[in-house]
């Protein structure tokens, strides 16, 4: 846990590859805090709790989830107190999704996980006021996942992007969409944070979100190429030199990446669903082996 302006605290989990996410803790006066994403383990959300309380004392009144997925919301039961908020279509993926996840990978130590949903949800835009620090939630469309959420607070100038942006990990857009991305990417440089906190990996600046749109940029044109010479993702992610992405985590999210973006190229709609198992299956043809989570 770091304090990256007055008030306002980044939860880093190293590397931050699969599962290995980010939080946000917002305390202002009289110890009043918002928690940004939970955790995906019980044993990884207990230890996110301890941190909590040493540094606003009291258990968080309220907690935004950034996105669906488990290891951003399987610790949401262990903050009991917090009211939950979300986008709408968060709660939907939530309960259409359950605990599946885990089935991913089915060695991790999950620990006793109890699926806790969101109790309010928005739409557009929330505004809530946590002891005196403003912090504004909005839906950017479909990009990394079709529900995300980023947690922007205007006096601090700091950006809570959940997984829509990535650093030092390879980004990941199976479940939302390419073009929606580039989108979101520049309605994130026009907040003007100063500070960035990404879904996983270290905290950074605005070249977070360049570094970011450079990698969906060169996905779209990846998979026009492709379409166009009639190669298949997998094909053409093993043909692909990594370049300016090199050293990035979990390279495999290529395949699945190319994926959506041929889906894109071939006129299906954003955020449309694709077989997630089928495609994890492909990443493990990627790298000849399964993809690893070290939640």
């Amino acid at each position: 846990m770091t304090e990256v302006a007055d008030g306002v605290h980044a939860y880093i989990q190293p590397d931050g590859g699969w599962c290995l996410n980010n939080a946000g803790l917002i305390v202002g006066e009289g110890g009043e805090s918002l928690l940004v994403d939970t955790a995906a383990t019980e044993l990884r959300a207990r230890l996110l709790r301890t941190e909590v309380l040493r540094r606003s004392g009291t258990p968080p009144r309220t907690l935004v989830n950034t996105h669906f997925h488990g290891d951003h919301t399987f610790g949401n039961s262990h903050f009991p107190e917090a009211l939950i908020v979300a986008h709408e279509r968060t709660r939907t993926e939530m309960a259409a999704a359950g605990l599946h996840l885990t089935g991913l990978w089915p060695d991790v130590r999950w620990g006793d996980l109890e699926l806790t949903l969101p109790h309010l949800t928005y739409q557009d835009s929330l505004t809530l006021h946590i002891g005196g620090v403003r912090a504004d939630l909005v839906h950017l469309g479909p990009a990394h996942t079709t529900n995300d959420t980023v947690v922007w607070l205007p006096e601090r100038r700091v950006l809570f992007t959940g997984d829509l942006v990535m650093s030092g990990v390879t980004p990941f857009c199976l479940m939302g969409s390419v073009s929606g991305s580039l989108r979101a990417m520049r309605r994130l440089r026009a907040f003007g944070a100063e500070t960035v906190v990404p879904g996983h990996g270290p905290v950074g600046g605005p070249e977070l979100i360049d570094h970011n749109e450079t990698y969906f940029r060169r996905l779209d044109e990846l998979a026009r190429h492709g379409v166009a010479a009639g190669l298949t993702p997998l094909q053409l992610a093993r043909r692909t030199e990594p370049g300016p992405f090199d050293g990035l985590l979990d390279s495999e999210r290529l395949v699945a990446n190319l994926h959506r973006a041929y889906a894109e190229v071939r006129g299906a709609a954003p955020g449309s669903p694709l077989d997630v198992g089928a495609l994890f299956k492909e990443m493990s043809a990627f790298r000849g082996s399964y993809p690893d989570c070290h939640a």
